[in-house]
């Protein structure tokens, strides 16, 4: 551990400038327009997969984004590790909260501020130079490949495929991940499950053109307004999705097992602090780690329609709309949960409108054996940089495609993540601690070492 860390210490500044060449891309798969980055992301990774000592670094069409691919096999005999990550990121509005660009990234507070700082160019960075540093000092005990994609963020549509075609060239016995979190700073965890995901746009629609409120308002249905109540009429008032067959295959974690994730330590006024409410509000009965590991859930992630723009209008709109997410657990179906969502939601539109469903993408939920003899080398590692065993959890997140791997390359994943809750993922303001981004190159380093079986 201290010749890796007096490696860093070398290289501590090009590590850096390297990370900050692959954020500045701006690499948003959601919106049409940064196509083009996404291809300059990829040729950057397979430049800096290259630079590290792989073999061989390929970048390969989908028809999607690209996939950068790299290897390098030193004996076919050994183990065979493949490290998945993703270039893509996710939009950066809303851009006024931002306190610093959100593509050029500065360090402050002892922490890298940029979007895609933590998720997850930073933590796929820290596999390429814990990489590097066991190439370079020739002690890489096991063959390792590479994955890094580009349409994580918006549910990896070609990714499936992508495995299916290169079925032979990603054989591994394992597959490792950064792209989860710890619970804090000082009390490791490795994530055992992740929870699956639906997701929908719906419109809800009413007169054929807008019309003044005041002549139509109170005689015609607002859009807007339905909208409005049959979202809120998707749970009730104990937390519960009143979706018919919701729960049905709803996987119930025995009072053991609560009892073992109860042991986690959290504070509930940090966390509320943390986030800037003063009230948690969740399905009855459960914790809130339970609410956000073990229990599905429903959202609006977005709502729209009529005017929004500076001053008053006053308008009836003709039409609304809304994103809408469902967060599930193991044994529920996203196909499924899709579907009975559909057939509830039409349903149960009032006379007066018309509503359409639109589902957009989702993936099954993962869990990860804790007697996995990858999970026991991982928890090796972060013992040894962090003094403690890590804690098993189970994150409120979604990576749809790990279910995937495991059904289409027969492998399992274990998700070594390094980011924070407090990191702003996802949101204005994205940060990693500098602490965490360079333990997590020592831990990944040793993860090898233990993977493979050497003392």
């Amino acid at each position: 551990m201290k010749a890796i860390r007096t490696y860093i210490e070398e290289n501590k500044e090009r590590f850096l400038n390297e990370l900050f060449d692959l954020i500045r891309i701006p690499s948003v798969s959601s919106l049409a327009e940064h196509k083009p980055e996404m291809y300059r992301c990829a040729e950057q990774w397979k430049k800096l997969l290259l630079e590290a000592g792989v073999d061989r670094a390929e970048v390969y069409e989908t028809e999607g984004n690209p996939v950068t691919y790299g290897e390098k096999i030193i004996d076919p005999a050994r183990p065979t590790v493949l490290v998945y990550g993703h270039m893509d990121v996710m939009p950066v509005d809303p851009l006024q909260e931002w306190r610093t660009t959100p593509f050029e990234p500065v360090v402050k507070d002892g922490k890298i501020w940029a979007r895609g700082a933590d998720d997850d160019k930073g933590q796929a960075f820290m596999h390429a130079k814990a990489f590097e540093y066991l190439v370079k000092r020739g002690t890489l005990p096991c063959n390792v490949k590479f994955m890094i994609e580009g349409e994580e963020e918006i549910g990896s549509p070609n990714l499936p495929k992508f495995c299916r075609d290169h079925e032979e060239m990603l054989a591994a016995d394992v597959i490792l991940v950064s792209d989860t979190s710890m619970i804090a700073r000082d009390i490791p965890s490795i994530t055992t499950g992740l929870r699956g995901l639906a997701y929908w746009q719906v419109e809800v629609t009413g007169p054929k053109a807008d019309l003044h409120s005041g002549l139509f308002g109170g005689a015609v249905a607002n859009p807007i307004n339905v909208l409005c109540q049959m979202i809120a009429a998707m749970q009730d008032e104990q937390g519960r999705v009143t979706i018919p067959g919701f729960y049905d295959d709803v996987l119930e974690v025995s009072d053991e097992e609560r009892a073992l994730m109860a042991k986690a330590p959290f504070d509930e006024e940090a966390y509320k602090q943390a986030l800037g409410v003063k009230a948690l509000r969740g399905e009855d009965g459960y914790s809130t780690p339970e609410r956000t590991g073990i229990r599905p859930t429903f959202d609006a992630c977005g709502i729209w329609g009529g005017y929004t723009g500076e001053g008053a209008k006053t308008v009836l709109p003709a039409k609304a709309y809304a994103k809408i997410s469902c967060r599930l657990v193991p044994y529920q179906q996203h196909e499924k949960v899709a579907r009975l969502f559909q057939e509830h939601f039409e349903a149960m539109a009032p006379a007066g409108v018309t509503v359409k469903v639109e589902y957009l993408h989702g993936g099954p939920s993962y869990l990860c054996p804790i007697d996995l003899p990858a999970y026991k080398a991982a928890e090796k590692a972060y013992h040894e940089v962090y003094g403690k065993m890590p804690v098993p959890v189970r994150s409120g997140g979604s990576i749809p495609i790990i279910a995937t791997f495991e059904e289409v390359l027969k492998v399992k994943s274990v998700l070594m993540g390094f980011g924070l809750s407090s990191d702003a993922i996802h949101s204005p303001n994205e940060h990693f601690p500098l602490e965490q981004f360079f333990n997590g190159i020592v831990t990944l380093a040793l993860f090898y070492r233990h993977f493979a079986g050497e003392k």
